[in-house]
């Protein structure tokens, strides 16, 4: 017998809910907080939406530490390879690129919003705009329906939460959802923010505030002197600290440490052994034997850093070069291998890509996204305590989890 179904949210999560549910043969009524939809999907991937991971799913599974094994029935009910042939029935086309991510061939996250727009407009999902909600209405542990924050009042028999979490509030995710839960029993754990820019002690990042780094390597260090993550690519440092592709992926790996008493060690050479790097230094310097220090450094960095990297390497800026000492210039290979930062925090929830932390996992039914106290009442996408790492792997949860919710109403 078909139902109303609310879904309550307009992103990547609860679009995919919302037509779910509609193809099933219900009555389903979106409403959006904002004047549009998917306004996160458009600023995800930088404008180009990273839809997915072509992972298979334990990479995916292992990709998502928090709770991850809680969407091992979201993923095998609609994989990632399903997501892809999904789009692709809607026209939007798909690439792999580096480390597996998926984006739309054309580069433009505004294509992923239309193709999610005609699944809902096919199987007639009605869109209101501009409705936030109030709260959800119950009785007898049954879902009744939803009251508006104009006062608009609507019955149903199911409610889908897909509100998103706490970051990014300028796309609507504002927490919503969290308090609405709560409100019907549920608990909420702990929100902090996950995919985040750092911050770090030494006031010297403000000197090269905007400087970007390409091909570097990072590697983080507890204060036992224990390794905790590693990788290679783009980073940026910034007036409070330091972000960028390879900082926001580390970021979940140091959130159980509360982003502090942890070591960052920048190598801006990693191609090269330290033997061979200072076999490079000793060329240079032999080709700028009568230049001063300070003006030999060109083809070893860039220019904004050059004056910092002079001062943290204790070596006179005016000295020549051809009267360096073998001990200095061994002391700057190491430094050239190794610039250290003290991380001491994170940028605040607002400025996170993903939240971490949501509604209790215990509390909803993974196989159907149902809650287990509330009759009728469903959750999908990120206001779940479920999140990943960089990847696509967090907007393969939306989508998994909202189909999931929708075919299950």
């Amino acid at each position: 017998m078909a139902k109303r179904v609310v879904v309550i949210g307009g992103g990547a999560a609860g679009i995919m809910a919302a037509g779910k549910a509609a193809e099933k043969g219900n009555e389903v009524i979106l409403l959006e907080k904002n004047d549009r939809l998917g306004k996160k999907i458009l600023i995800s991937g930088k404008g180009r939406c990273n839809i997915t991971n072509n992972m298979d799913i334990e990479g995916l599974l292992e990709n998502t530490p928090g709770n991850g094994s809680f969407l091992y029935s979201a993923f095998y009910t609609f994989s990632n390879t399903d997501l892809i042939e999904f789009f692709k029935g809607y026209g939007l086309n798909t690439k792999v690129e580096r480390g597996g991510r998926v984006f739309p061939v054309s580069d433009k996250s505004q294509d992923v919003v239309l193709a999610l727009k005609k699944f809902i407009d096919t199987h007639g999902v009605q869109v209101h705009f501009n409705s936030a909600v109030k709260c959800i209405n119950e009785a007898l542990g049954q879902v009744r329906g939803v009251v508006l924050k104009d006062g608009r009042r609507i019955d149903c028999d199911a409610v889908i939460i897909a509100s998103g979490g706490a970051s990014y509030p300028g796309t609507g995710s504002t927490g919503d959802g969290y308090i609405m839960a709560k409100s019907l029993g549920h608990r909420v754990t702990d929100l902090k923010p996950s995919l985040v820019p750092l911050l770090v002690r030494e006031e010297w990042v403000r000197e090269v505030q905007g400087l970007s780094l390409k091909n570097i390597s990072v590697t983080f260090i507890n204060k036992e002197g224990r390794k905790i993550y590693s990788d290679f690519g783009e980073m940026i440092f910034t007036h409070f600290g330091v972000s960028g592709p390879v900082i926001l992926s580390a970021s979940r790996h140091l959130l159980n440490y509360d982003y502090r008493n942890i070591r960052m060690l920048i190598d801006m050479k990693p191609a090269l052994t330290e033997e061979k790097l200072d076999d490079r230094v000793q060329r240079d310097f032999e080709k700028n034997s009568r230049k001063q220090f300070k003006n030999s450094l060109g083809e070893l960095l860039p220019q904004k850093i050059i004056p910092v990297f002079i001062k943290l390497s204790e070596i006179s800026p005016y000295k020549y070069v051809n009267q360096i000492t073998r001990e200095e210039r061994r002391r700057l290979v190491r430094l050239l291998k190794s610039i250290e930062l003290e991380i001491t925090g994170a940028r605040p929830i607002k400025e996170a890509i993903v939240t971490a932390g949501g509604v209790c996992t215990n509390e909803i039914n993974p196989s159907t996204m149902e809650s287990k106290l509330v009759k009728g009442l469903f959750f999908a996408g990120e206001v779940i305590d479920v999140d990943a790492y960089t990847g696509g792997f967090n907007l393969t949860i939306a989508f998994s989890t909202g189909f999931l919710a929708g075919a299950s109403c």
